[in-house]
């Protein structure tokens, strides 16, 4: 089971050729006081599977998050022109973490697995004509920071500093197959 409605965490797992369901995730996902990204991420990812494991009692279930920052400022998914663009104007010149958490809950079992996949991108310097044509053709506003690196947005990046380049999208293959054979799931 997937705990997502996200159309590239679900591209994502068609990858790994197993057979899976998608159940939209409930739950709260307001950051917390104080809390760090990358501890919202592992928080969001672990709520994500609980709340479907009511749902679907024997199976596994993946849950996952990603909360981008940059310093003090987080960048959520823009949702339309006007704040993608004062988003990549940030951005510009700058890098961000991208802080993907992956966790596979055996509902059966209860037992839970999970991981923090950080990605730091460091984007090129590029101008508000630049922007405007990215977000013209690409429309990220579903993306977080309007950062879609699997589009165009790899044109707007200089390097990635990451142990696995599916975190950047969304859900982070290498850790998740790890954990897929350890629940006893082997992906091959």
């Amino acid at each position: 089971m997937l705990a997502s409605t996200s159309r590239y965490r679900k591209a994502l797992l068609e990858r790994l050729g197993l057979a899976f369901e998608v159940a939209a995730p409930g739950g709260d996902e307001k950051v917390l006081p104080a809390e760090k990204p990358g501890d919202t991420a592992l928080r969001l990812c672990v709520m994500k599977a609980k709340s479907v494991a009511n749902r679907f009692p024997d199976a596994l279930i993946i849950g996952s998050d990603q909360v981008a920052a940059s310093g003090e400022l987080r960048f959520d998914k823009p949702g339309d022109h006007d704040n993608a663009v004062r988003q990549l104007s940030f951005l510009s010149g700058k890098s961000a973490d991208f802080l993907t958490a992956v966790s596979l809950l055996d509902s059966k079992s209860g037992e839970i697995q999970s991981r923090l996949v950080p990605c730091r991108v460091y984007f090129r310097t590029f101008d508000r004509q630049r922007i405007e044509s990215y977000l013209r053709r690409e429309q990220p506003y579903d993306c977080s920071a309007s950062a879609k690196a699997e589009g165009l947005g790899i044109a707007l990046i200089a390097r990635m500093e990451t142990d696995d380049p599916t975190s950047l999208i969304g859900l982070p293959l290498i850790a998740l197959t790890e954990m897929l054979e350890r629940a006893g799931l082997p992906v091959v």
